[in-house]
């Protein structure tokens, strides 16, 4: 149910405080304000999932606009262009961190503030959700004194924790440690860190190039994005500054052979590339609701096929008052490469992709289906969450595989089939909600009984 304000008789500035304040705390990542020809919803994302939040009248949107607009230092004339922004504030006892982007749409401005939360990199690596075998090879690969580490997934997995958690890990008074971003999401005590401005001409490259001159033991760049930046943090990596980054990529070889497509030549890249970190994040099942069920016959056989394991009984989402439909919180799921001799000399001799992905994958590789299908066993994420997540062609343990291929897709079909269900039973639950808070007035006429209701 949508929550209503009261916008008559309450100050703009107080409705956007309870709106920042009520997101923090339901845990949302993002607010989005879309535009629409007859009003502007509010949605918030919880749990990677977009619900509607509010809606608010067009002649109140444009005040709404303006009062972020402000706050966010944003130009509130200009209206055709994109623009970013930020807020730093305390309300209620909250401390807010907020990154705020303007987009001009067909509709007026849509608006969408991304909510940093650093609690996460600040509980240390331990807390990231890594098997013992993944926390084993990251330590490991992280302890050496030069070469590159790279952290890759879509927009909103987590690689911005999982790279500052390894920073609070390596933040030592011994050390130097210099970081380039865009923006700088986290101020870490100890650490130098330098915020990207293309407008002047400071950007990834250049100012890699003057950090080399600072004397770094370690370098952190936001995101390697161009071919430029991408040789530079090689070439940084081999003459003894160890490296961490971020790359837009699906898995482990995807990396590799993204980095060779930026032109990074093969036998550097030999000799720099220590590890690599792929991730996605699933929705983590509430410990209050969740409860046990048998597997299906398509599940036995995923199980089975991924992980060598007859599985007769997983966790499923049930939902309870702790919790949104059965799901509190997200957690990782990763693969970890660490790159051994073997891969260093195939990079080096120029081998074949089919014989590359033999060689990443027939090393001591637990791939992200593998992982995921782990968490679920443990109860910390629910098998749809997994299947949705994993694309048949990211995971080469099952892409050559046609009897598991299609029992993935089966599995896949159910969920659906199984989320449809849910929604529309959540529909019927609203609406019903709905009936009871209206009464009948005198003339016959029905009326609501709360003038605002609550989420």
């Amino acid at each position: 149910m949508l929550k209503k304000f009261d916008f008559t008789n309450t100050p703009i500035v107080d409705v956007v405080n309870e709106i920042l304040v009520d997101a923090a705390k339901r845990g949302a990542s993002d607010i989005h304000f879309d535009p629409h020809m007859d009003y502007m919803l509010i949605r918030i994302r919880i749990d990677g999932d977009l619900l509607d939040y509010a809606e608010v009248p067009n002649n109140i949107k444009d005040y709404l606009i303006t009062r972020v607009k402000t706050i966010s230092k944003m130009n509130i004339t200009e209206t055709r262009r994109p623009q970013d922004g930020a807020i730093k504030t305390t309300l209620e006892g909250i401390e807010l961190d907020l990154r705020v982007s303007s987009l001009p749409v067909i509709n007026g401005e849509k608006i969408v503030i991304r909510i940093l939360d650093y609690s996460m990199s600040l509980e240390g690596l331990e807390e990231l959700g890594f098997s013992e075998d993944n926390y084993k090879k990251l330590l490991e690969m992280i302890s050496v004194p030069n070469g590159i580490i790279l952290v890759t997934g879509a927009t909103g997995t987590g690689k911005s924790t999982t790279v500052y958690s390894i920073l609070q890990y390596l933040n030592k008074s011994t050390t130097n440690i210099i970081t380039v971003e865009d923006p700088i999401e986290m101020d870490i005590k100890g650490i130098n860190q330098v915020q990207v401005n293309s407008q002047i001409g400071l950007t990834f490259a250049s100012a890699l190039r003057s950090i080399l001159r600072q004397d770094p033991n370690i370098i952190m760049i936001g995101e390697i994005r161009d071919n430029e930046t991408a040789k530079i943090a090689v070439r940084a990596s081999i003459t003894g500054h160890l490296v961490l980054s971020t790359v837009h990529t699906n898995n482990s070889l995807n990396t590799i052979e993204r980095l060779i497509d930026m032109e990074v030549p093969k036998y550097l890249l030999a000799s720099a590339l220590e590890g690599i970190v792929s991730q996605k994040l699933a929705r983590r099942l509430c410990p209050h609701c969740m409860e046990k069920r048998a597997t299906t016959d398509y599940e036995k056989e995923i199980f089975k096929a991924a992980l060598g394991k007859e599985v007769n009984e997983i966790y499923e989402a049930e939902g309870c008052e702790h919790c949104h439909n059965g799901y509190s919180g997200r957690i990782a799921i990763q693969e970890v490469l660490l790159i051994n001799q073997q891969i260093r000399d195939a990079l080096a001799e120029n081998v074949s992709k089919e014989e590359l992905r033999d060689m990443v994958y027939g090393s001591n590789v637990t791939t992200l289906l593998q992982d995921g299908l782990n968490k679920v066993i443990e109860g910390k994420t629910t098998f749809g969450e997994v299947i949705k997540l994993i694309a048949l062609d990211d995971d080469d343990k099952i892409s050559n595989n046609m009897f598991l291929r299609a029992a993935i897709s089966n599995s896949k079909k159910a969920v659906i089939e199984q989320d449809v269900k849910r929604d529309f039973k959540n529909i019927e639950t609203t609406t019903s909600e709905q009936i009871t808070n209206i009464e009948m007035n005198p003339t016959g006429e029905p009326i609501e009984t709360m003038e605002i209701e609550q989420l």
